[in-house]
């Protein structure tokens, strides 16, 4: 009884992944964690330069400061936060306008700042500032963004190498684990095929020696009686 060779399977369907896919694992990995750490060094310098407090004014003082519709400026009040008691007015080329600020806070050695106005300004151009109220106040230009928006981008800043780690590590387990059950796609199909290709089964024991016999009887010539009578 001869076995039926299995079905082979084309070795172009067998193909793992390919190595550059490690590579590739670790290069998401790599430029997620530097863009993270780049982005959260950015945000930290950015922050504890928030707030210009070297050029500080005061309640009536009216201080001149160049901006262009892309910079993006704020007005800071210090130790005291934004309410009706402040009234400050900007005049300028175009239509610039103090629009509300979000929640922040600045915080230096002697001090916390927190923002009082946003800057919109329609062209570049020189700017004047005034503000007044009912308590003495100080004020500075600065950046619209403190420790709360700091905060924010440091969140990212962690979330995006983690993400890039993550992302890498499962990359390189699928493509190992993919590589691996090739491998052994591979072995069981030779082994099926060695099944497959096993030669039939020769005559049992015996069978020589009753062949022989046969052919020998068959060799002695009909009628010649053997050994002859006397």
């Amino acid at each position: 009884m001869q076995h039926s060779p299995p079905q082979r399977i084309p070795a172009n369907a067998l193909r793992p992944p390919g190595r550059h896919w490690y590579a590739t694992a670790a290069t998401i990995a790599a430029v997620l964690t530097v863009l993270g750490v780049a982005l959260g060094a950015y945000r930290f310098s950015e922050a504890i330069d928030a707030v210009d407090t070297g050029r500080q004014f005061a309640d009536g003082d009216t201080v001149t400061v160049r901006l262009a519709p892309e910079d993006e400026k704020a007005l800071w009040i210090k130790e005291r936060g934004p309410s009706a008691d402040q009234t400050c007015d900007i005049s300028g080329p175009g239509d610039p306008a103090l629009t509300a600020p979000g929640i922040d806070v600045y915080l230096t050695r002697d001090a916390a700042w927190n923002p009082l106005h946003t800057i919109h300004v329609p062209q570049a151009g020189d700017y004047r500032i005034t503000c007044t109220s009912r308590g003495p106040s100080r004020y500075a230009i600065g950046n619209p963004g403190g420790l709360v928006a700091l905060g924010g981008w440091l969140l990212l800043s962690i979330l995006l190498p983690t993400l890039g780690i993550i992302t890498g590590t499962a990359m390189a387990l699928t493509t190992a684990i993919r590589r691996r059950s090739h491998h052994k796609r591979l072995l069981t199909e030779g082994l099926g095929s060695g099944v497959g290709n096993a030669t039939s089964p020769g005559p049992g024991p015996g069978s020589g020696s009753a062949s022989g016999a046969a052919r020998r009887q068959e060799a002695v010539p009909h009628g010649s009686g053997g050994a002859s009578r006397r």
